[in-house]
């Protein structure tokens, strides 16, 4: 069975995951039908049965990533059932469990170009921002102390796995605890 035969029924988010792979390795460019169909070892066909055009598959990932990457932490009912200070601890962990962020740097790489993905981070931004600063507001923190807190927390877990590659998945888990407890002390 040749290989184009045996991996017939790839879901849209195999295109989507692909195409997020894609572009933090070669940026937008490189998303391409043919790119990533041959990364997906099938025909460019099956593209159709999930997006009309690559225009359609750049929104949608736009999309994807915010919803699978942000909007998991941000709009998850058990996540906001818990105390802010375990809220802060257990969105830090699955963001490295997970990893939430490795798209991040190339999504925000494609939004210095794209209006579209410009769109997209700021909403992100927004959206991470409210989630984060609603804990830091519920530890009793206010006005340019909450903000700065909120901040850092945000671009600390954006930035972290990029900027220290060499630091592994459990020395960064480690020092969880230790961060927060930086964070929320008055």
């Amino acid at each position: 069975m040749s290989k184009k035969k045996g991996r017939r029924g790839i879901s849209k988010a195999e295109w989507l995951e692909t195409g997020l792979q894609a572009l933090t390795e070669a940026g937008v460019a490189a998303l391409t039908v043919e790119g990533l169909a041959k990364k997906l070892g099938i025909a460019k066909a099956g593209f159709y049965w999930h997006f009309k055009n690559r225009d359609d598959l750049l929104r949608q990932l736009l999309d994807y990533w915010t919803q699978e990457l942000t909007e998991v932490l941000t709009a998850n009912p058990e996540m906001l059932a818990l105390k802010p200070k375990s809220r802060l601890i257990r969105t830090a962990e699955m963001i490295i469990d997970y990893e939430l962020a490795c798209y991040d740097m190339a999504i925000r790489q494609w939004a210095l170009r794209d209006a579209g993905a410009a769109r997209a981070v700021k909403k992100v931004n927004r959206l991470r921002l409210n989630y984060v600063r609603k804990a830091f507001s519920e530890l009793g923190f206010k006005g340019e102390d909450l903000e700065m807190r909120t901040m850092l927390f945000v671009c600390y877990h954006s930035w972290e796995s990029p900027m220290f590659p060499e630091i592994s998945r459990k020395r960064r888990r480690d020092q969880i605890a230790q961060r927060i407890e930086l964070l929320t002390r008055k």
